[in-house]
């Protein structure tokens, strides 16, 4: 009998590695090359406008350093995350000012910087969690206080003040040339979104998850819903492009042919309830259609009370050999028809259902050989299966 010797598994260091490896390792930045040069460029232009300006201005206060190095993590988020809550003006502004003064109080309180440097970081998470104002680099801000013994007034307003202030509206300016919003809006004001055509979901569902997640998330609410919203979307719509035309076409057809009598064509409408007739020949290939408005059109309807006179008028047979009215299908049918392939993806009707005004489209295939049929109908419940299909997999406990 094989005996465990304790020897371990070739295998497992290998997993161990590859799970540690899955943990650290980043995951890729999505951002084209484009938008990481706009980034970039943006934080240098923002941190010289806001240099020279706050250089000039340490002139008149000779004491005070000009530019703290928080605000270079600043501008990363003002120029790199623009959407992002933390990166927001009030974020800025509010976070780097109340955590300076924080770090002057502990600065002040001649604790061991050891002790007091902590201490700041923490209170000043606390208060800004509590301004609404998470920003981090405040923490570095309030710890560069304790640091370098920032204990008086001045150090809060300048330069912590004034380089949030000039480097918000530095990011303002640049972030609105390049095509981003800047300031961003939140959500917090914003009227619940309503759901979409196949949206599982309630309007305030997204609230109820993210008080359940019970975390900080450096993205808006609304930015949130807007890509729950279009993952959806390309989630349908890519359930759909899977789809063809012979995976729901009927398959049994009730088709005419040229010479039908149109008493029995109108009779084959009303029996089985439906709209359209394919017209074929002796081989089953496609030569028209007839529908329930030919039929109107040809009687020359243009009222509801004239048409049941009209309508047994051009269905009674002629008394003689000779007529001047139509009698068979091929006289009243449509010749040019929009047909589609069996192999045809089923997105590509959509526009001839709700753009057009098709209720029916004839599946053909070689030489226009009718094999199916596709209807208005049929087009809604594969569209309706593919997304309550959808919900089933992405919530199967729901």
């Amino acid at each position: 009998m094989p005996t465990d010797t304790g020897h371990r598994s070739p295998t497992r260091p290998l997993a161990w590695h590859a799970r540690w490896r899955e943990l650290l390792w980043p995951a890729p930045v999505l951002a084209s090359p484009r938008e990481r040069l706009r980034a970039a460029i943006g934080a240098l232009l923002g941190l010289v406008f806001m240099g020279a300006l706050c250089r000039q201005l340490g002139t008149l206060l000779p004491a005070s350093p000009w530019m703290i190095a928080p605000l270079g993590a600043s501008a990363v988020l003002v120029f790199a995350v623009p959407a992002g809550p933390m990166a927001q003006p009030w974020a800025v502004v509010a976070g780097n000012t109340v955590s300076a003064l924080v770090g002057m109080a502990l600065a002040s309180t001649g604790l061991d910087p050891l002790v007091a440097g902590p201490a700041a970081v923490c209170l000043a998470v606390a208060a800004m969690l509590g301004t609404r104002s998470l920003h981090p680099p405040g923490g570095a801000v309030a710890l560069t206080a304790v640091l370098t013994h920032a204990a008086t007034w001045r150090f809060p307003i300048f330069p912590v003040l004034a380089n949030s202030v000039l480097l918000v509206l530095a990011g303002a300016a640049y972030n609105s040339l390049t095509g981003r919003r800047y300031p961003h809006p939140q959500g917090a004001s914003l009227p619940p979104k309503p759901a979409g055509a196949g949206a599982a979901r309630a309007p305030d569902d997204l609230g109820e998850v993210l008080r359940r997640y019970n975390q900080v998330l450096d993205v808006s609410r609304d930015d949130l819903e807007a890509l729950l919203h279009e993952t959806e979307r390309l989630a349908y719509r890519r359930r759909l492009s899977e789809l063809r035309c012979d995976t729901i076409m009927s398959r049994e057809l009730i088709t005419v042919q040229f010479g039908t009598p149109l008493q029995e064509a109108w009779a084959l409408l009303n029996r089985h309830r439906i709209k359209a007739l394919p017209v074929v020949d002796q081989y089953q290939h496609l030569v028209g259609i007839v529908t329930r408005a030919d039929f109107l059109r040809h009687a020359g309807v243009d009222s509801h009370e004239a048409m049941a006179s009209r309508l047994r008028h051009l269905l009674r047979a002629p008394p003689g050999i000779s007529s001047d009215k139509a009698e068979v299908v091929g006289q009243i049918m449509t010749r040019q028809v929009r047909v589609a392939s069996a192999q045809r993806p089923l997105m590509d009707l959509l526009p001839l259902f709700t753009e057009d005004g098709h209720h029916h489209i004839p599946i053909v295939g070689e030489g226009r050989k009718l094999v199916g049929i596709v209807t208005q109908s049929d087009f809604l419940q594969a569209w309706s299966r593919a997304v309550q299909d959808g919900w089933q997999t992405e919530h199967p406990g729901d």
